[in-house]
């Protein structure tokens, strides 16, 4: 998952001087790569939370209907309708829904790492550092000791 210290953007700055390498793409080229990537991976962790809030108002409603007579009659919404059932028939399609659910947000944690597995290797490809990762001693004076290479700094 992306940090709260990373989640603010500011100007691209080349690392080290020179002109830019023609077959490369260009520092904003490079930081609109990253953020989409960063973007598709707060995406995938926010769809995580919503599951993960679903999942815990089934285990609310599990457990109450579980206290309840199996015979008395209750309200589902199925595809925006609301139907009358019973306890007895309502219980055992919860119970499916959540695990079903359980197992969706294992995947969708699957596709987290993963998006965050790419997300390292393009700021690896790309030298691109976070303003966050260094003090700003260090990162002047490594720019102007560096004649190489086409690092993308991100504040």
């Amino acid at each position: 998952m992306a940090s709260g210290a990373a989640s603010g953007l500011g100007a691209v700055r080349p690392r080290a001087p020179g002109p830019a390498s023609a077959s490369g793409p260009s520092p904003e080229q490079v930081l609109a790569g990253f953020n989409r990537l960063r973007q598709e991976q707060r995406g995938l962790a926010g769809k995580g939370a919503e599951l993960e809030q679903e999942v815990a108002e089934h285990g609310l409603v599990i457990d109450t209907l579980a206290e309840v007579d199996p015979s008395r009659k209750c309200y589902r919404m199925v595809g925006g309708v609301l139907v009358e059932r019973t306890v007895k028939e309502v219980l055992p399609a919860l119970e499916n829904n959540r695990q079903q659910l359980v197992k969706l947000i294992e995947t969708l944690n699957a596709q987290i790492q993963s998006k965050g597995r790419e997300l390292t290797e393009y700021r690896e490809k790309y030298n691109i550092r976070l303003m966050n990762e260094e003090d700003r001693s260090t990162r002047e004076n490594d720019s102007s000791g560096r004649t190489g290479g086409t690092g993308v700094l991100v504040s």
